[in-house]
């Protein structure tokens, strides 16, 4: 990319004024403002649900919420809640909710079918991933932000985590909101990807982790799809920055050189502290994200200690 569509003015080799650089090479982040759009203004925002307390623990997104008991059957008009709820604020945290596998895939089809994933180790039931890290256990694979499933055509509308095992410190877990990740974009950068298709594969994501004849097979399974580089969420109509470096390889029709620059560019964005939430998890802790407008992070801190979560993904659309 060239970096004069990343700064204000001027030459940044220094050929103008002073003659002294106008920015490191560093330049896919450049500090000032950041703008974030909250959902609504002060205190008032944290009380706006009947069926439930709901407190920020971010600024961009992320809440926790209480007085709701996931392990019971939720009725239209709390699940009419929630789902605003998490279009507002993206992830949800339900703290002290130590419910079963069953009850956790129960909660999650509410808001529709449930994926399988053979990629990743199964729970007691097909549509239920487990994640048991730590010690001698499997490497951890989460530990760049990405997307889930962004390699499928229609890739997962949300996911629910249940955590089962916490390490006694370290584990947590990282969101990005990408609807803020693509409204601080440059004018020009915004120009260039607005109707702009990238590859998604889940190649990259996985080669390094999986034998060659699983990963043949898994090749044929998952073929590579493409989908815009900026999606319109289906229901706040926001423009959302949709690819992430675990699994967009390129931009169509782009050189692989430009396409390089300008990925490494995007994939950057998740990194800006005033778009992330990071929790800390407690034992029995269940969290519901918008897959369609977020990136995650799991952070790979904890050593030998164990980290057991489960994870449903719920079906989404083809994004558009």
């Amino acid at each position: 990319m060239d970096v004069t569509t990343l700064l204000d003015s001027g030459d940044p080799t220094g050929e103008v004024g002073t003659g002294r650089p106008r920015a490191t090479p560093a330049i896919d982040l450049l500090e000032g403002r950041r703008l974030v759009r909250l959902p609504g203004d002060g205190p008032e925002r944290c009380r706006d649900y009947a069926g439930f307390t709901l407190t920020p623990v971010g600024t961009a997104l992320g809440a926790e919420v209480t007085g709701v008991d996931l392990g019971q059957p939720i009725d239209f008009g709390l699940r009419l809640e929630l789902n605003r709820a998490l279009l507002d604020w993206k992830v949800l945290f339900f703290p002290d909710q130590h419910i079963s596998s069953a009850q956790q895939r129960a909660f999650a089809r509410q808001w529709g079918e449930l994926e399988t994933n053979p990629l990743l180790e199964a729970g007691e039931d097909p549509s239920v991933v487990r994640f048991a890290k730590g010690g001698d256990g499997p490497q951890t694979y989460e530990n760049i932000w990405h997307v889930d499933t962004s390699f499928r055509r229609a890739p997962a509308m949300g996911a629910v985590l249940r955590m089962i095992t916490t390490p006694p410190f370290g584990g947590d877990t990282m969101w990005a909101d990408m609807a803020a990740a693509y409204d601080n974009l440059a004018g020009e950068v915004r120009a260039r990807i607005d109707d702009a298709v990238a590859v998604h594969d889940m190649v990259p994501g996985f080669a390094r982790f999986l034998d060659a004849d699983k990963l043949r097979k898994l090749e044929e399974t998952f073929p590579p799809v493409t989908h815009p580089v900026v999606r319109i969420h289906p229901e706040t109509g926001r423009r959302t920055l949709f690819v992430n470096g675990a699994f967009t390889t390129r931009i169509v029709g782009m050189e692989q050189a430009e396409s390089d620059a300008l990925l490494r560019h995007l994939f950057a964005q998740a990194h800006t502290p005033e778009y992330q939430v990071r929790y800390r998890w407690t034992e029995g802790t269940v969290a519901f994200w918008d897959n369609r407008s977020t990136q995650h992070y799991a952070v790979g801190d904890y050593g030998s200690h164990t980290r057991i979560a489960e994870r449903v993904a719920i079906l989404g659309g083809k994004p558009y």
